[in-house]
């Protein structure tokens, strides 16, 4: 049979992709495609675990057991996210120590929405509420990405970020019913999460480096301009549920597109954020630094024991 050309491979695997198939590992795939997909998947497993430190702050200090057991649930999915998105990283050629590395060193970035503080207990209805919820339109999505294993782990990803999305209303929820000086926690907490979530969805298309690859290769299936406007015309109509006030003068209802209009984002933050420089940026990375080097004697002693096993089987 003879060797397919460069162009052929290309073709058909462009052609698999167009007929909604999966492309799994042992494919044949373009570099770029490869190399896209580590980023953006090794990407989304750091903001997984990272995620874990500004709820994981309020374990101990949640207002009775039912929130703490929740809120414990939470912080235990948030590392099994991080666990499959590895996996399914792994499975593109680079090593777990080598897509951690990258991590560690800063050449791998994450989420920017983890860098900023939780003040108040509020802060976690926000996160659930905003941020998960923002995750969630973000990821439904990547349940039909093309690469397969992504795809799989995405499927009770959402699930769970489902829940946590209706765990964090619930709190809020609970505060707007609540005392008016907790109504004004909420709102706060509001006031300070709306826009870190909105940059969530990553710059505008017009800037966005990456999108146009992903989109025709069909990891990403929606844009991230359309992807926020879905966000805001879905959230938008909650925080009125719940008697609170978005935090943009310029916020209103068009008619005519059948969307909210919203205001200019302050992309200076957002990529003061990225670069290294938002408020809690050091302190995540310290935390996860420090995380590693202490867990090394676990990794060392179990790799010690599969080694053990290994070769008590081979002998």
């Amino acid at each position: 049979m003879p060797e397919l050309s460069q162009q052929e491979l290309e073709s058909r695997f462009q052609k698999k992709i167009d007929d909604n198939l999966y492309i799994e590992p042992k494919d044949w795939m373009l570099d770029k495609y490869r190399k896209n997909l580590l980023r953006q998947i090794s990407q989304h497993a750091h903001s997984e675990v990272v995620g874990m430190l500004p709820e994981a702050n309020w374990i101990t200090r949640a207002p009775n057991l039912r929130r703490k057991a929740a809120l414990l649930a939470k912080v235990q999915d948030e590392a099994g996210h991080g666990l499959y998105l590895y996996s399914a990283a792994e499975t593109l050629g680079s090593s777990r120590e080598e897509i951690l590395n990258a991590f560690l060193t800063g050449k791998a970035k994450y989420s920017s929405i983890f860098n900023y503080p939780t003040l108040t207990w509020a802060d976690i209805g926000a996160i659930g509420w905003l941020v998960d919820g923002a995750a969630i339109i973000n990821q439904v999505m990547l349940q039909r990405a093309s690469y397969g294993p992504y795809a799989r782990a995405m499927i009770r990803i959402c699930r769970e970020e489902s829940f946590h999305q209706r765990q964090g209303f619930e709190i809020m929820l609970t505060l707007c019913k609540g005392t008016a000086e907790q109504k004004a926690m909420a709102q706060d907490a509001l006031n300070r999460w709306w826009w870190p979530s909105l940059m969530m969805f990553g710059p505008s298309d017009k800037d966005s480096l990456h999108s146009s690859d992903m989109s025709k290769w069909r990891v990403k299936r929606e844009s991230n301009d359309e992807l926020r406007q879905k966000f805001i015309d879905r959230t938008v109509p909650q925080a009125d549920f719940l008697g609170i006030t978005m935090p943009d003068k310029d916020l209103k209802w068009n008619e005519a597109a059948q969307h909210y209009d919203f205001g200019e984002i302050n992309w200076d933050e957002f990529h003061q954020v990225i670069s290294g420089h938002g408020p809690c940026n050091r302190e995540r990375m310290n935390a996860r630094i420090k995380a590693h080097e202490e867990g090394k004697w676990v990794r060392d002693a179990a790799t010690a024991y599969a080694n053990k096993v290994h070769k008590g089987k081979s002998s």
